[in-house]
């Protein structure tokens, strides 16, 4: 309660600055590209957007971008191993297939892996972040496809700009060292930005170190005034040890909540892309675009374990290819006073898999497992924006998509699923500073490459099918003036065929009938003055099972509330002191749609930022845990291999750590 009371003091000092706002801190006229795949004002997209801009990642605690999103309204970040590497975001509480319904996209690229592995968070740092944007709901299923039934997470890398290069170092608990460089600049027809980091951290629990490498380039060639190139690439490299979960009887047993019963299991990652996009612009606003890109990425995992019949381990090694081609026409124009904004676009990617899966058991090797793994996929839409009045805009589209899975060794060998998105909506102008809007869309989730599969039979699961959601978006924007906003969002989703893990199986599966999530996301942002901005936010989500052997049950790992609040003050020129809580609500263990255990206990979380700068040389302390609360973000029921039952396994996370650092910029 103590808790509790504390974050509705920080929402109530928000919601009372509304009267004092003196600055502009939002920007009305923002353009966002997410919601259209084009440039538009966000004040005019019928669905909950945010935008996190370079002063906001610039002001916070974040150390990657899962940590910059957390205090989001609607969205629940869990950092599993405590070390900022392996990490789940979840939209509108899909629980532990959040990763599956959450796309993530880079400069408009999709990163979500075709298999289980899901978004490697990593693989753009923060450093190289220009902003992020978030849209949540399910209408990005019309313009993206897969993947999109939460949300879309669009995170846009910084461009070329005038010349300018700096470095920055920062060291902190765990004996973590971070280090990074930047250098961009540009010509009358080139633009270039090139940004490296890197990271090492001994990790919070022991077995939990993690090292990691990363470079990215970003290049404009500007041909004549109709043709532009835009160039980009990234490589990033990691390796990473995986503490694993703590079961309750070995935090009975004595074993304290920094150690690990796993010191041996790890997991190494090399991940490259290449991306090109030309732009050819004619006639006064019709805009013709290819995106062309291609991944590589290779990482191999070791698990060991030990019951009481002996001593084994695994290692598995897996590569996979991705190539996207991805062209889209953009017209723009007016017809009897209504002016429209006509998209047509194509998506094709390809997936390759290869695995080699070694193992031994009791010591005795087994024969290696391979594995060919394919998934082609190809996805036509059109999506339509007509202004009809100068307060009135609707919008709607259409998408039908297909995708063939391929898999060696398999009897089947194939299978071959289609599925339809569309969306429709409307935003109204009440008054200069009011906004309503309404938003339907249908999505859909093909299982990824390795739900359909089993390794141990080498079956494709024909039973297994795509879920569908139903999607019902209704909020409100509010400027109440020059420096606070404030947004309200109703959402309502109702999914059929459900792709989960049954642990009752032990195989992946649709639910019987439908899932319900309905829930209401609340955020203001104001500046009360020169010195002081406040920001706070609250989510509520119920997520249920309609139908079928786990109905009335509540989602796993979704939590009702949530609640966050931050404050920032700026006492004199240069100087910033940053305040942050997350307030986070009890929820089931993953895995326990039974709701048969006990629940994962409700969190608080303060962080504190101090940042000063002076001329060219920026300086900061970030404290985090402020008052080193014990608790897990991530918790799981997990199998005891000496007594053959299930029960509950803690990710626990870090206790109180500090980062301190150091810029310099030119």
């Amino acid at each position: 309660m103590k808790q509790l009371i504390m974050i509705m003091v920080i929402i109530l000092l928000s919601i009372t600055s509304v009267r004092a706002a003196q600055e502009e801190t939002v920007k009305v006229g923002e353009v966002v590209v997410t919601a259209s795949r084009y440039e538009e004002e966000r004040k005019s997209v019928p669905a909950h957007i945010s935008v996190i801009d370079d002063a906001d990642i610039s002001n916070s605690n974040a150390q990657n971008i899962p940590d910059i999103i957390r205090s989001e309204a609607g969205i629940y970040v869990s950092d599993i191993t405590g070390n900022k590497r392996s990490v789940t975001v979840d939209i509108h509480g899909f629980g532990e297939t959040a990763d599956r319904n959450t796309l993530v996209l880079v400069d408009g690229r999709r990163v979500n892996q075709a298999d289980l592995s899901g978004t490697d968070w990593t693989q753009i740092p923060l450093d190289r972040v220009a902003r992020i944007e978030i849209m949540r709901g399910g209408q990005g299923g019309v313009l993206y496809g897969d993947n999109a039934s939460g949300g879309v997470i669009n995170i846009i890398t910084k461009k070329g700009s005038e010349m300018k290069y700096g470095a920055g170092a920062a060291y902190g608990s765990y004996e973590t060292l971070k280090g990074n460089f930047f250098l961009s600049g540009k010509r009358d027809m080139a633009a270039f930005s090139l940004n490296g980091s890197y990271l090492n951290s001994g990790g919070y629990r022991r077995n939990s170190e993690t090292e990691a490498k990363d470079v990215g380039i970003d290049l404009d060639i500007f041909v004549n005034d109709s043709i532009n190139l835009n160039l980009s690439s990234g490589y990033h490299e990691d390796n990473t040890e995986l503490p694993g979960g703590l079961l309750k009887s070995d935090l009975d047993a004595g074993i304290s909540r920094d150690d690990t019963v796993e010191p041996d299991n790890f997991s190494d990652t090399k991940d490259y892309y290449i991306k090109a996009t030309p732009e050819y612009y004619f006639m006064e606003n019709g805009i013709a675009r290819v995106d062309l890109s291609y991944r590589n990425r290779k990482f191999i995992s070791f698990y060991a374990y030990s019951n009481i019949f002996g001593e084994g381990d695994f290692t598995g090694d897996a590569e996979i290819d991705t190539i996207t081609v991805s062209p889209q026409l953009i017209l723009k124009g007016s017809t009897r006073g209504i002016n429209y904004t006509l998209s047509l676009g194509f998506d094709y990617q390809s997936v390759e898999e290869n695995i080699i899966n070694d193992s031994n058991d009791g010591g005795v090797p087994q024969p290696t497992e391979k594995f060919d793994l394919d998934k082609s996929s190809y996805g036509f839409y059109i999506h339509d924006e007509l202004d009809i009045t100068e307060k009135l805009e609707v919008l709607g589209g259409y998408r039908h998509d297909e995708a063939e899975f391929k898999y060696r060794p398999s009897t089947p060998g194939s299978r071959k699923l289609k599925e339809d998105a569309y969306s429709a909506g409307a935003n109204y102008l009440l008054s200069d500073n009011v906004s309503a809007y309404i938003n339907f869309s249908r999505s859909f989730r093909y299982p990824v490459l390795d739900e359909f599969y089993n390794y141990y039979t080498n079956v494709i699961d024909t039973s297994l099918v795509p879920q569908k959601s139903d999607d019902l978006e209704i909020g409100v924007r509010l400027k109440v003036n020059e420096g606070t906003s404030a947004h309200a969002n109703l959402f309502r989703i109702s999914t059929k065929d459900e792709i989960f893990f049954n642990p009752v199986t032990g195989l992946n599966a649709n639910l019987d009938g439908k899932s319900l999530r309905k829930g209401v996301e609340l955020a203001v942002n104001s500046r009360i003055s020169e010195m002081i901005a406040v920001n706070a936010s609250y989510t509520y989500v119920d997520a249920e099972i309609k139908d079928g052997m786990f109905a009335g049950n509540a989602f796993p790992h979704v939590p009702k509330n949530k609640v966050t609040g931050e404050v920032l003050i700026f006492p004199v020129e240069g100087l910033m002191l940053g305040l942050n809580a997350v307030f986070t609500d009890s929820r089931p263990f993953i895995s326990d749609f039974s709701n048969s255990f006990d629940k994962q206990e409700e969190f608080l979380v303060v962080n504190s930022k101090l940042k000063f700068k002076r001329d060219k040389i920026t300086v900061s302390l970030d404290i985090n845990n402020l008052f080193d609360e014990d608790y897990s973000e991530y918790g799981v029921l997990g199998f005891n291999l000496n007594t053959f039952a299930y029960e509950r396994a803690f990710y626990p996370s870090p206790g109180r750590n500090f980062l301190a650092g150091a810029s310099v910029e030119f």
